[in-house]
């Protein structure tokens, strides 16, 4: 018998939030979600980022990417439980689940 036929299989959440990571531009995108504050123009938003989050178009428009591209790189966020979408009029704004990061954070260490 190897350690590979006693080792634990990985906790199935665990593994989307580090597949949505291994993106450079989804990485960045939570990094600058963490202050938004420092990243996005706050005279133009319409909620209030630390409540509800930041303007998907905002996000967009910092990141130079399709509105499309963003859509889906915030959606596959979303999925791996990162980010929470909050809808305000006709916009989607994306916020950080900070409690689901630290989760994830103490998962991996745990994993490794």
């Amino acid at each position: 018998m190897t350690d590979t036929d006693t080792a634990p299989t990985p906790d199935p959440d665990l593994v989307n939030a580090l597949r949505a990571l291994s993106n450079p531009m989804r990485l960045q995108m939570l990094r600058w979600l963490r202050e938004p504050e420092r990243h996005f123009p706050m005279d133009r938003a319409i909620a209030d980022p630390a409540e509800v989050g930041v303007c998907v178009s905002h996000i967009q428009e910092k990141s130079g990417l399709a509105q499309s591209t963003v859509s889906a790189y915030l959606a596959e966020l979303q999925r791996a439980g990162l980010v929470r979408a909050t809808r305000v009029g006709k916009w989607t704004h994306y916020k950080r689940d900070e409690r689901r990061i630290a989760d994830l954070v103490t998962e991996l260490g745990r994993a490794l």
